[in-house]
């Protein structure tokens, strides 16, 4: 009867024969091929076993090229050991981020070389190494002489329990990921890049790419290019004026109320004594919310200011809202609001009994009693003084040149692609300022 078969003995006796004498060796005759992994966490004592699945996936590929292809791999790894997880480890375990990385790191590695996984270990990373992290350094400075790396003060998700700012998809139900502390929104100032000087190289370049046609359309509605124009209401009995940008200038004699994100700069500042409680407390209401929760919200929320802006084009005022579904990082924080032809406008309205003005009508037919809004692009334009009888198509290319010329706006291009808040509050980082 044979002997059982033993693996561990076995596999120990190759590895030592595959560390000492490589089978993926570059001559200078080979073509090359790269394959990345994405770098771990060291944020734990070992690995689990979804890092194995990527991990052997990555190794047949690197294995099968190598086989049928004759190439020389390259097939680097490294410690993604900067950052929240690595430091919160170290906050539990009680010991200096440093050792715990250190510690981790070596643990990791010696679990990735029993799998004896085609890795390059020369090509090490190490993102706490200042080797590696010069080069971080580096980057930023570069983008910073360039203009890419500014500070602005910006309202983000706030972790008091971890005292770091979160990315919206570290917040859950309203909850640091990481230590299940109540996220609050906070004002600071912040690092920027200045990721939307590339938006349309972005878009343009997408042509050059062969991906499917649905991942380049997700990606163009992400980018989200858009024109139209900013138009600046003035603010009743006060010298302060609010701009809002608008895809849809040429309903502006439509526009019965305007709505601020409750981290607007004028949000508190124009609440009117009597509304100041109900003003606050929303703001605080709202800073509880993720963006991504606000956003996906059915139930309409608002609080009067108590205060009107002016309607630029015909003089009607316009109260002045609060709702948190309107996000302070996208256009300016402000949107003036057309209840007859937005359907989120529209149930706005509804709830909270504001006037709804049609200005666009198909065969220039006002509709009677309103069930819902009218959103066909596609009308005569009504109710808007000098423009009544204009085909509201035309108009809406028109309108933003108009209102340039007006000295009441100005035409614009906006992005849903936000610049990228670069900042992170903690000690175990990239020292970068």
């Amino acid at each position: 009867m044979a002997a059982p078969y033993n693996h561990r003995e076995i596999e120990e006796k190759w590895r030592k024969e595959w560390e000492a004498h490589p089978i993926n060796v570059n001559d200078g005759k080979k073509p090359k091929y790269y394959c990345l992994d994405m770098f771990p966490y060291p944020s734990g004592n070992g690995l689990h076993v979804g890092h194995w699945r990527g991990y052997v996936i990555s190794d047949v590929w690197s294995r099968y090229k190598m086989l049928n292809g004759g190439h020389y791999i390259i097939h680097p790894m490294g410690w993604d050991a900067f950052g929240l997880p690595a430091e919160n480890y170290a906050i539990k375990m009680g010991v200096h981020p440093a050792v715990s990385t250190a510690d981790n790191v070596s643990k990791i590695k010696s679990q990735i070389k029993q799998i004896a996984a085609l890795y390059d270990w020369d090509m090490e990373v190490n993102t706490t190494d200042p080797n590696f992290y010069k080069w971080t350094q580096w980057i930023f400075v570069k983008m910073f002489k360039a203009g890419l790396a500014y500070e602005k003060e910006m309202p983000i998700n706030w972790c008091p329990s971890c005292k770091t700012g979160l990315a919206n998809e570290e917040v859950v139900n309203g909850k640091c990921e990481r230590c299940g502390a109540e996220v609050t929104k906070k004002n600071l100032k912040q690092w920027m890049l200045k990721i939307t000087a590339y938006a349309d190289r972005l878009l343009n370049d997408l042509d050059k790419l062969d991906w499917p046609e649905k991942v380049k359309k997700m990606q163009t509605d992400w980018i989200g290019k858009s024109y139209g124009a900013e138009v600046d209401f003035p603010v009743e009995g006060s010298d302060e004026k609010i701009t809002v940008y608008t895809t849809r200038p040429d309903t502006l004699h439509g526009a019965t109320f305007m709505v601020l994100a409750p981290e607007h700069a004028l949000a508190a500042k124009l609440a009117t004594p009597e509304n100041k409680e109900a003003v606050e407390k929303y703001i605080y209401e709202a800073s509880m919310k993720s963006n991504v929760d606000r956003l996906q919200d059915k139930e309409k929320t608002g609080v009067f200011t108590g205060t009107y802006a002016i309607n630029p084009l015909n003089g009607a005022k316009v109260p002045i809202w609060l709702s948190d579904y309107v996000l302070a990082d996208y256009g300016t924080g402000a949107i003036m609001c057309v209840p007859a032809h937005d359907d989120r406008d529209f149930e706005f309205a509804r709830k909270f009994n504001i006037p709804i003005i049609q200005v666009i009508a198909r065969d220039g037919k006002e509709i009677e009693n309103m069930e819902e809004a009218y959103t066909d692009a596609s009308g005569t334009m009504i109710n808007s003084g000098e423009w009544n009888g204009m085909e509201s198509a035309v108009l809406k290319k028109e309108a933003p040149v108009m209102i340039e010329k007006m000295g009441i706006g100005r035409k614009t291009v906006n992005y849903k692609l936000r610049d990228w808040v670069f900042s992170r509050q903690r000690y175990w980082g990239e020292p970068i300022p």
